[in-house]
């Protein structure tokens, strides 16, 4: 079972949207999905409970189960081939422990300085543990190409691989979370649809990589 851990120390990037969203894209293409909700807010949770669909199974990791999410982990891999941990924005032992057992971290952000500034933690764990991870370019901006977030994409990619595409700030994201759906789902012909498609191609292909 493979194993993606969305992972930043910073709240607000949209780490729940992607998860949500990344888990029904791939269990649209053929992934049978478990998303783990280890954020106490419980925004992936809240998805899960509102969501009609018995698919992607949603389970929630309480702080006292931390040194467990291991265990937890190995339980469910006969059942699972993928596995998506949505974390808090905020460095804690849960948080720690799923950026180790990743096999491969998505880092979220803004095309923002305090967004920038606020990877670093995060960034400087997964590479002393030596983890393979991606930037993935959130809510940006329809002119993202040539502006402030260009700039930054260019300057994430010389530190690390760079997700593909770039994420738009689009209605249909927040929309679909409130359905309980994944943006595939909820506009399938939509411009979101195929952004989150082309990014779960990337993160299959890393992942696959990573995991040889």
């Amino acid at each position: 079972m493979r194993v993606v851990t969305l992972v930043t120390q910073k709240g607000g990037t949209g780490k729940s949207t992607l998860a949500t969203s990344l888990a029904v894209a791939a269990g649209q293409a053929g992934e049978t999905v478990v998303a783990f909700d280890l954020d106490p807010q419980g925004t992936l949770a809240a998805w899960g409970n509102s969501r009609q669909a018995e698919t992607p199974a949603v389970v929630t990791v309480p702080a006292e189960r931390t040194g467990e999410l291991g265990a937890v982990l190995r339980g469910v891999a006969g059942r699972f081939s993928l596995a998506i941990l949505d974390t808090a924005g905020a460095d804690n032992p849960i948080t720690r422990a799923a950026m180790e057992l990743g096999t491969l971290a998505l880092v979220p952000l803004r095309p923002t300085r305090p967004d920038g500034l606020a990877i670093k933690p995060t960034v400087e764990a997964l590479i002393r543990g030596g983890r393979s991870f991606g930037f993935v370019l959130n809510q940006c901006t329809p002119n993202a190409r040539s502006s402030r977030a260009a700039e930054m994409a260019a300057g994430l990619a010389s530190l690390g691989l760079l997700a593909e595409p770039m994420i738009h700030a689009r209605a249909d994201y927040q929309d679909a979370f409130a359905a309980g759906q994944g943006v595939t789902e909820y506009a399938p012909k939509g411009q979101a649809a195929a952004e989150i498609r082309e990014l779960w191609a990337w993160v299959n292909r890393q992942a696959k990589e990573t995991g040889k």
